[in-house]
């Protein structure tokens, strides 16, 4: 039986989570990969977070980021091993966090006595994952912690996202959702992406969505018509989806405690704020329900 609040890991995780995901979506990774040679931003993305896996092959990027088209995917890797190294690329991920987060967040923010705590709460958390059937946390688990402390906060962070996103992904297949039942069904709750950002970004074809939300209709998931919408069956799966994430998910956040976790948290929306105040997030990415 769990010893925190119901949903308090997941407020955490959406709390810590957008500061390691905004480096994905930041001008400055691009810039970094840029400069020792890859420029496409498909490959920027897989090089980027593939590259603690060490020079891997299609197959394993497919596996494990699930909901990518495998033909984009094997369009770039294992080529872009040969411009530049898993290496050079994670050496380039970590100058384009510590660049993003200064942006983001202002020199004060970054070197402040919070941000160091913040650190200190998510590592500690971070003692209680689990490598087993996790791959991206295990293999970014191997990789050092930084000294500095935002980028420490950013490691620590990274690895309680890797360690939720792989049993997001366990989950997914239990409900059997396959990669593009996933990506219509979120966006069916209104909360995922948008279509065509969805089929520009993995690399899908718009008969691809339409054939995956037809076998979505046939399991009484979606409703008729041409509006995306769940039946009650849909969204009781979701839910669930994301229950079966939360419970596998849960020892970080029970290592940490109540009490560390309410901290966490209250840190973590803290920065989302200050950097919500100057542009950089939206304010839905406070990490609230």
């Amino acid at each position: 039986m769990s010893t925190l609040p119901d949903r308090a890991g997941r407020r955490c995780h959406n709390a810590v989570n957008p500061l390691h995901s905004s480096l994905y979506f930041s001008p400055d990774l691009g810039a970094e990969l840029g400069r020792i040679g890859v420029e496409d931003p498909s490959a920027v993305y897989f090089a980027s977070r593939a590259a603690a896996f060490g020079a891997v092959g299609a197959g394993t990027v497919t596996a494990t980021f699930y909901n990518f088209n495998p033909a984009l995917v094997a369009r770039h890797v294992p080529a872009v091993w040969e411009t530049a190294s898993p290496e050079q690329v994670l050496a380039a991920r970590l100058r384009a966090a510590d660049t993003t987060l200064r942006r983001l967040l202002g020199e004060e923010t970054v070197a402040s006595d919070e941000m160091a705590e913040a650190a200190r709460l998510a590592l500690r958390a971070t003692e209680a994952c689990t490598p087993h059937a996790r791959p991206l946390y295990a293999a970014h688990a191997e990789l050092p912690v930084p000294g500095e402390p935002h980028l420490a906060f950013w490691h620590a962070a990274t690895l309680l996202r890797e360690h939720r996103g792989d049993a997001h992904l366990a989950a997914l297949l239990a409900a059997g959702l396959d990669p593009m039942e996933s990506l219509v069904s979120h966006t069916a709750t209104g909360k995922g992406m948008a279509p065509r950002w969805i089929l520009a970004s993995r690399g899908w074809r718009r008969a691809d969505w339409e054939a995956g939300a037809d076998r979505l209709r046939k399991r009484g998931l979606l409703a008729a018509g041409d509006e995306l919408a769940l039946t009650g069956a849909g969204t009781a799966l979701r839910a669930e989806v994301e229950e079966a994430t939360d419970r596998m998910d849960a020892a970080p956040y029970e290592h940490l405690g109540a009490e560390g976790v309410e901290r966490l948290t209250e840190l973590g929306r803290g920065f989302l704020f200050a950097a919500a105040a100057a542009g950089a997030f939206p304010a839905s990415a406070t990490g609230r329900d």
